[in-house]
């Protein structure tokens, strides 16, 4: 079991003993499916990248912006949102700790499978 307050704080201090002043940490890896605590301190940024398939971001401390099309949105503590299916990037705007969950691939279904569930629906 993982105690994500433990997380936190220890990310937190690994980004302030770290040049770039980010840590990350993979909390769970299971097949496509990536959580990772990240912490990034303030004015600290993950430069613009493209977007997993499926993804969301859950600020557990601080604020932060999640720049992209349009402007990007500020999160703080507490909120979770979707990330958005274009290219974007992270600012945080003080000291600030994200879970970011990703689903790294989607499958496709083998043959014949679309159809058996149709009808069973």
């Amino acid at each position: 079991m993982v105690n994500l307050e433990t997380l936190v704080r220890d990310r937190l201090d690994d980004a302030r003993a770290a040049a770039h002043g980010r840590s990350a940490h993979l909390v769970v890896h299971d097949g496509p499916l990536r959580q990772t605590v990240i912490a990034l301190l303030a004015d600290t940024m993950l430069d613009e990248h493209n977007a997993p398939p499926a993804a969301s971001l859950q600020v557990l401390r601080g604020r932060v912006r999640l720049t992209g099309p349009g402007g990007g949105q500020e999160l703080t503590a507490g909120q979770i949102e979707a990330i958005p299916h274009a290219r974007h990037g992270l600012r945080a705007l003080e000291d600030a700790v994200v879970l970011l969950t990703a689903v790294t691939e989607v499958r496709e279904p083998a043959p014949g499978v679309a159809a058996r569930e149709a009808v069973h629906t």
